[in-house]
């Protein structure tokens, strides 16, 4: 019996350990379904209402829901505006993002490196509000001065400090993966003749692709839901835009300007509460479908 004792007390450690890793883990998974429980039911009342049409919900570009006369709650024009946004920010954050993972991991001298990241780390760290600002202060009549448009809060704006907020997310991330591939892949590539441009072509990128994927996931859903910075910078219109130079209003700076004024249990404040749900919806799919590219690519390369 002793033995066992001994055993069991100095495996105690080890035990608490894994049930606090374990702890951890279901609070994750609990706190999600928590967050989505807890919006469909402030949305809950709203779907059995016959005031409400899901398709008018979907497709109608009009949104007005404080309206007493004829309340209009349609979010096609908020998803372009969200969309646009966040298409333009990836475009311009995807390449700067890559390619400076690229050179921080491959091409960068060690003492520069480390100034860098901390520049890096710097910027992801200011706070949405102040990107905003400078939106507000700096980009509106650099854009009204540079392209003619009669207001500078439109979709380039927008679009422009998103990417400088997703860029960090993706350097910081992307260089963590290429720096994640073995370096006898390096090394076999370099005794195979290949330039340093050809082994990061060829080799860094395919290897380190579900990394790269991921931190550009992630820089994607920085876009998506950011808040502060769209409802300072974009000119809150709802409409479907026809050129980077329109103003528009996305899904999470809607719910931003609107919560406050709608009193708790109302049609406009249930609405709001399902613009969650949409946007969510729209997360979710994002992340299953790069899960399933990731595996995807696994398996080809097994």
């Amino acid at each position: 019996m002793k033995p066992l004792r001994r055993n069991l007390f100095d495996r105690l450690p080890e035990l608490l350990i894994e049930g606090v890793i374990r702890l951890c883990g279901i609070s994750a998974i609990l706190l999600v379904f928590g967050i989505f429980f807890f919006v469909f039911r402030e949305a809950y009342g709203l779907l059995p209402s016959g005031d409400f049409h899901l398709s008018h919900f979907l497709f109608d570009t009009h949104w007005n829901p404080a309206s007493q006369s004829g309340p209009a709650y349609g979010t096609l024009a908020l998803l372009a505006g969200t969309a646009s946004v966040t298409i333009l920010s990836m475009a311009i954050a995807i390449p700067f993002g890559l390619g400076s993972a690229i050179y921080l991991s491959e091409f960068c001298a060690p003492y520069r490196r480390e100034t860098l990241k901390v520049v890096i780390e710097i910027l992801a760290a200011i706070p949405s509000v102040v990107w905003g600002f400078i939106g507000l202060m700096v980009m509106n009549p650099l854009i009204i001065a540079v392209t003619g448009a009669p207001i500078g809060l439109n979709i380039l704006n927008g679009g422009l400090l998103l990417a400088l907020m997703s860029i960090p997310i993706i350097a910081s991330l992307g260089e963590d993966a290429l720096k994640a591939v073995p370096d006898s892949f390096r090394e076999a590539g370099l005794a195979l003749g290949a330039s340093r441009w050809q082994l990061v072509y060829r080799v860094l990128l395919p290897a380190a692709r579900p990394g790269l994927l991921a931190a550009v996931l992630l820089g994607l859903g920085r876009a998506v839901g950011e808040t502060m910075a769209v409802l300072m910078a974009t000119g809150h219109s709802v409409r479907v835009p026809s050129s980077v130079l329109d103003s528009v209003r996305t899904l999470t700076a809607t719910i931003a300007a609107e919560l406050g004024e709608a009193s708790v249990g109302s049609h406009h404040y249930q609405l709001l509460f399902l613009v969650g749900i949409y946007l969510l919806a729209i997360t979710s799919i994002f992340n299953l479908a790069a899960d399933y590219l990731v595996r995807g690519r696994r398996r080809s390369s097994r």
